[in-house]
């Protein structure tokens, strides 16, 4: 059996990721959540309902013993199958003005974003380089890219797992395996759902924000096997507000 894993793929780009992946691709998809089980479960149903096969499992990518246990258990229970995609999402904002910035905010989005690619990613690594097969893509930012004022600490964390990409796609290049990363703008979920989207759009060339489903759409071309000559790559959607 094939898997999919989507880490923070309860709600928002997560959730959409794992319901386009279940349309799209033969793919058991892992729905993977800290806290919100209730979301998770409601993805689990959505998923479901179009046919789609899942299952939700819970822990938090930051913490690297829980994530060796429950990623452990898991495998031990289902010998057989085969992650073949990794899509590293969750992630968090503490935003703030830097020099008013707790210690506890920058650790907590550098240890979600940054540590949580580690965490899981190597996990399976190891797995996919014997497998000769393998998709991770990592869901960065335009923060990540550009970025932004007010978040030194997101920025900080999706910068570094930019280069990580790009690095880490070039050692394991030859055994068919590809690392990229997506690189969204503002897109309408809940995490964007306290920014003023009448005035924010207008900085967007595209005046508009972009929705979850158009995110999902290129994470799923770069799982597929059609993007194999598609490795290092930081792609950005957002509307031209970074072009």
């Amino acid at each position: 059996m094939k898997y999919a894993i989507v880490t923070g793929g309860s709600r928002g780009i997560g959730s959409a990721i794992c319901k386009k992946l279940a349309q799209e691709t033969n793919y058991h998809i892992l729905i993977n959540y800290q806290s919100n089980k209730e979301a998770a479960l409601a993805t689990l149903k959505e998923v479901e309902e179009i046919g789609g096969k899942a299952e939700i499992i819970q822990f938090n990518v930051a913490d690297h013993k829980q994530v060796n246990e429950v990623l452990t258990q898991w495998q031990e229970k289902n010998p057989t199958a085969i992650v073949e995609v990794i899509v590293n999402n969750a992630g968090i904002t503490r935003d703030g003005l830097f020099m008013w910035m707790p210690q506890q905010d920058w650790n907590d989005v550098i240890n979600t974003s940054l540590n949580g690619f580690y965490n899981v990613t190597n996990f399976f690594i190891q797995k996919l380089l014997r497998n000769k097969y393998g998709r991770i893509i990592n869901m960065v930012s335009v923060s990540g890219v550009k970025g932004t004022p007010g978040q030194t600490n997101y920025s900080a964390a999706k910068g570094a797992l930019v280069a990580a990409t790009k690095a880490l796609a070039q050692e394991v290049a030859k055994r068919n395996i590809t690392v990229n990363a997506v690189a969204p703008g503002f897109i309408k979920t809940d995490m964007t759902s306290d920014l003023d989207e009448k005035e924010l759009k207008k900085l967007v060339p595209a005046n508009r924000f972009g929705e979850a489903e158009e995110v999902a759409e290129l994470v799923n071309f770069l799982a597929s096997k059609k993007a194999g000559y598609i490795t290092g790559e930081i792609i950005n959607i957002n509307g031209g507000i970074y072009s």
